[in-house]
């Protein structure tokens, strides 16, 4: 089931006489459950692409449908309430609230989430339960970007955006985090998008877009995706 799709999308902007095209005239679908790797140097559109789809930006042309819903035509409002109900963030810096606890920053999304599932047992999936009454400070990196996730995941959103999720993790801990996202789109059908610079992530995706000047280079599907475990980091 098509979950994602994007129809003749260009987002310009313009410098003096100047307009660069970010996106070019983007073409895609993305399916349900699908773990997908965003790929391309600096300035190749991949963070255009993840705003536009987060609803933190809107096309200059083109069209932009999610679950039958053209998004790219929606006022703020309408937008405010898309980013709250379909979609999820996940960035390389947790942006976690340092005086909330493990569990308040984690329910907090029932605040703007109509379907918010439960703090506690999504915490206890991402293996953080017994830290729920810890502060931010008080846990390692991975730990903090486990909660981003567990966050993320408790506004029960159809699609996850992670912006380079293990950038600022060792390798050890990147897998348990990448692990724990592709859990997401395997166990639970969540489409789960990743823009990266890594490679080896790529492996790991059921489909990976290279994007070049912003452009697809290539939209490969990948029959036989590998694990965490099995990529050599």
């Amino acid at each position: 089931m098509k979950v994602v799709e994007f129809e003749k999308v260009t987002r310009s902007y313009a410098s003096g006489e100047h307009v660069l095209n970010a996106l070019d005239g983007i073409d895609m679908s993305l399916d349900e459950g699908k773990f997908v790797v965003v790929l391309g140097q600096s300035g190749a559109g991949k963070s255009t692409m993840l705003n536009l789809l987060g609803g933190l930006d809107t096309p200059t042309s083109g069209k932009i449908t999610v679950n039958g819903r053209d998004i790219s035509r929606l006022n703020e409002n309408q937008l405010a309430e898309y980013r709250a109900s379909e979609v999820g963030f996940v960035f390389q810096f947790y942006n976690l609230i340092p005086t909330l606890t493990v569990y308040e920053n984690v329910a907090l999304v029932k605040e703007i989430a109509p379907n918010a599932l439960d703090a506690e047992k999504i915490l206890d999936e991402v293996g953080l339960k017994d830290h729920m009454k810890n502060f931010p400070a008080e846990l390692s990196g991975g730990e903090q970007q486990r909660v981003s996730i567990a966050r993320a995941i408790c506004k029960n959103p159809k699609i996850l955006l992670c912006d380079e999720p293990t950038g600022a993790l060792d390798s050890e801990t990147g897998v348990i985090v990448l692990k724990l996202l592709l859990s997401m789109a395997r166990n639970y059908g969540k489409t789960i998008v990743i823009v990266t610079h890594n490679q080896n992530i790529a492996k790991m995706a059921d489909v990976v877009i290279r994007l070049k000047n912003g452009k697809i280079l290539s939209y490969d599907v990948q029959p036989s995706p590998l694990s965490a475990d099995e990529v050599e980091w």
